[in-house]
């Protein structure tokens, strides 16, 4: 069974950089779109990134929400089974717990989450 978990999280102030981290145990992430989420307390959780399959037509694209093209960058090391976020500019909205997620036949895969904190 596919087990995630997300590490990098951690307090930042306003314009600092996190990358965050999703390493996966039990499937190749490379098979998979693997997608980054948050969600920020008393709101709902909303797409951040995501990252095709590197077997895909499209090959390993990314696509982004509006609130952090240009600021986050999503990408994946195959050898370290490890799909990473890298946050930069971070602002005090970015604050949020961010959960990888894996969607497969088999089952819609998250891991725990990492907390997010921007102070201004």
């Amino acid at each position: 069974q596919l087990q995630l978990v997300e590490s990098g999280g951690g307090l930042v102030q306003s314009g600092g950089s996190l990358r965050l981290s999703c390493a996966a145990s039990g499937y190749t992430l490379d098979y998979y779109d693997v997608a980054w989420f948050r969600q920020a307390p008393g709101k709902e959780r909303e797409g951040v990134s995501c990252i095709s399959s590197s077997g895909s037509s499209s090959g390993g694209s990314a696509n982004y929400a509006d609130s952090v093209r240009g600021r986050f960058t999503i990408s994946r090391d195959g050898a370290k089974n490890t799909v990473y976020l890298q946050m930069n500019s971070l602002k005090p909205e970015d604050t949020a717990v961010y959960y990888c997620n894996v969607r497969s036949a088999s089952g819609d895969y998250w891991g725990q989450g990492t907390q997010v904190t921007v102070s201004s």
